[in-house]
């Protein structure tokens, strides 16, 4: 008897839980989330309109400007290496600065850079004829002799040019703190390279105005801008002048980009068609997966 109540006291109880539950459930709620998604017909339509765009868009034959590593660039870097290179107005002096830069030169370049080093002082000499063996480039920075005598630039100029081939994007970056005073004369050395299509860019290392003095006498370490000016127009490059080891690096860093890179216009027609046509691939095959199209 007890069981038999129990048991009718249970049913009613659950009737009465089932009622509620439709009393107070969203229907509408529930009926839409049965409702099928529209975003992977969406995102197939798009897919397809991009695809189509992107085909189109090949057709015409899109062009853009890229900058792009030479495949046969050469540059000698000169470096000064007279007594006023000592002077410490760059820290911790011009002559370490200088190698520093130079490292940062070899770093910047594309690999297949071919790199000669000259360095002078009272002469000129060759440290590294030009090479694409980058790593033996940084060893010969750490080559470069020491600061001493007197400054040489043209005689450097004439050096470096003869390391040059007869073709290529060929280019010439001198480093220097000082005024030639010794051996050829530069600006005519300059315009001799630069009527042979070499490029001449220079680098003023140093703070002209600065008072310091060339270690062991009692002359200025001044950089004589004009000619550096000069020379560099001869060669249709670019002077710049650096305080200190870190804008040198950086000036370093750019000349790379400027004389082993170039802008190149590149026709985009059929990586934009290769492109158009995978997508378009891609959204057939999920479209067929799915069992929507557009």
């Amino acid at each position: 008897m007890a069981a038999a109540a129990f048991a009718c006291a249970y049913v009613v109880l659950e009737r009465r839980r089932a009622g509620q539950a439709l009393t107070y459930s969203n229907l509408d709620f529930a009926i839409g989330a049965m409702r099928p998604s529209h975003l992977p017909a969406i995102a197939l339509f798009l897919a397809w309109i991009v695809g189509v765009a992107t085909l189109a868009a090949s057709i015409a034959g899109p062009r853009f400007v890229a900058r792009v590593p030479t495949k046969d660039g050469t540059v000698v870097l000169c470096i000064d290496t007279s007594g006023s290179m000592r002077a410490q107005d760059v820290d911790p002096t011009r002559w370490d600065a200088a190698k520093a830069a130079a490292r940062a030169f070899v770093d910047a370049v594309p690999s297949g850079t071919r790199i000669g080093i000259v360095s002078f002082s009272t002469g000129a000499s060759l440290i590294a004829a030009p090479s694409a063996d980058l790593d033996s480039i940084r060893d010969a920075i750490e080559r470069i002799p020491p600061p001493n005598g007197v400054t040489a630039i043209g005689d450097a100029l004439e050096l470096a040019a003869a390391q040059l081939p007869e073709k290529g994007r060929r280019a010439i970056v001198l480093l220097t703190d000082g005024v030639n005073n010794r051996g050829a004369d530069p600006l005519q050395a300059s315009q001799t390279i630069g009527s042979k299509g070499v490029g001449i860019s220079t680098v003023g290392i140093g703070t002209s105005g600065s008072g310091q003095l060339i270690p062991g006498t009692n002359e200025l370490a001044e950089i004589d801008e004009e000619a550096l000016r000069a020379i560099a127009q001869n060669g249709g490059g670019s002077y710049a002048q650096a305080a200190d080891a870190g804008a040198l690096s950086e000036t370093f860093r750019r000349l790379a980009l400027e004389t082993v890179w170039e802008r190149r216009r590149i026709d985009a027609s059929f990586p934009l068609a290769v492109g158009g046509g995978v997508l378009l691939v891609v959204a057939f095959l999920a479209g067929f997966a799915t069992g929507r199209f557009p």
